[in-house]
């Protein structure tokens, strides 16, 4: 075989891969980005609207009179749950050749998360269906309807958990595989900020007093790295070397 036609065929196969990990990288930074709005619409902005913490009649209430309202955050809900796993499973796909153990542990722990949520997005559905049916009956499942949105909260929370785990092996992944500019200090970043992120999750269940504010503090690592990997992925994509 001629050195031009291997030349050739060499810059085919990789320029393939490039072409083909570029564009799995920013299918998941979409993927991940989708994870942003439905997060903030559904429990950051809509769920303090629903729930009354100091009276269930006051949760059930709400929700009768912002049923729209409490329909959206199921939407967004939703979205979240569907972003979490394509980003998951994005991820896997990005890593699985380079750090195969550390993409795995992205997806599981990704995944994990979502289910939580799922769990939860259950509960506050259930819940506002019970609201419909006291509406319509002038039936008061009052404290049923107010537990259940609890429980979705709980379940966030413990999501919580698995969202900072899975941010671990995706900044190791960051680190070793040499696909992001600034890589060394982004993977620490997401470590750092995936450690916080876990700790966090067991500072919120300590009284209020203890808490505050630290839980805000110890996710400002996730937040600035989880930031960069979507802003990285959507713009650049991914360095590839030949090997």
């Amino acid at each position: 075989m001629e050195p031009a036609q291997i030349r050739i065929d060499i810059e085919m196969t990789f320029g393939g891969d490039m072409r083909n990990q570029r564009m799995i990288a920013r299918l998941t930074g979409a993927a991940y980005l989708g994870m942003l709005p439905g997060g903030i619409v559904g429990f950051l902005v809509i769920r303090p609207r629903l729930i009354d913490a100091n009276s269930a009649a006051g949760t059930l209430a709400n929700i009768i009179q912002h049923e729209a309202l409490a329909r959206i955050g199921l939407v967004a809900a939703l979205v979240v749950i569907l972003a979490q796993a394509l980003a998951a499973l994005g991820f896997y796909a990005l890593f699985r050749e380079r750090q195969p153990v550390a993409a795995f542990g992205i997806a599981g722990f990704g995944l994990v998360n979502s289910a939580a949520i799922l769990t939860g997005t259950a509960a506050s559905w259930t819940a506002l269906q019970l609201a419909e049916e006291a509406s319509a009956m002038n039936a008061a499942p009052a404290d049923i309807v107010h537990t259940l949105y609890q429980f979705e909260g709980a379940a966030w929370q413990i999501g919580g958990v698995f969202f900072g785990l899975w941010l671990i092996p995706m900044g190791w992944s960051v680190l070793r595989s040499g696909y992001f500019h600034l890589g060394n200090v982004l993977g620490w970043i997401l470590i750092v900020g995936g450690a916080g992120y876990v700790v966090s999750s067991f500072v919120a269940v300590l009284p209020a007093a203890v808490d505050s504010g630290l839980v805000t503090i110890l996710t400002v690592p996730a937040t600035i790295g989880e930031l960069w990997t979507m802003s990285a992925l959507l713009i650049v994509g991914v360095r590839v070397h030949k090997e």
